[in-house]
């Protein structure tokens, strides 16, 4: 098995699904090649029978978001989470994810 998030059709996903549990953890890169944060959480919405990513979570308040409530208590809220719309993320290269707009226009959490 390899650690490549869209290496997965043999696993039976259809070539435009992949495991969202291997992007978690993934540098994203600004439109100007600088780190803009990692991936720390994902939104989707039920459609059908499937789901659908809505939003990417990106920096250390999304941490906080994946790990719960428990975490917020303890440790307070977090600064420097950012919000990325399904079509602000390139993730045609799961690899190295990349952001299709500035880093200023992403929502603060």
């Amino acid at each position: 098995m390899t650690n490549d998030a869209f290496d997965d059709v043999s696993e039976g996903l259809k070539p435009r699904e992949l495991r969202l549990e291997r992007l978690l953890g993934r540098q994203v890169v600004g439109r100007n090649n600088r780190p803009a944060g990692r991936i720390e959480e994902f939104r989707a919405e039920l459609r059908g029978s499937g789901c659908v990513m809505t939003e990417v979570v990106i920096g250390s308040a999304g941490l906080l978001e994946r790990l719960g409530i428990a975490a917020k208590l303890l440790f307070g809220r977090a600064h420097g989470g950012r919000v990325a719309r399904w079509d602000q993320i390139d993730l045609s290269d799961p690899n190295q994810p990349r952001l299709t707009c500035s880093f200023e226009e992403l929502r603060k959490l």
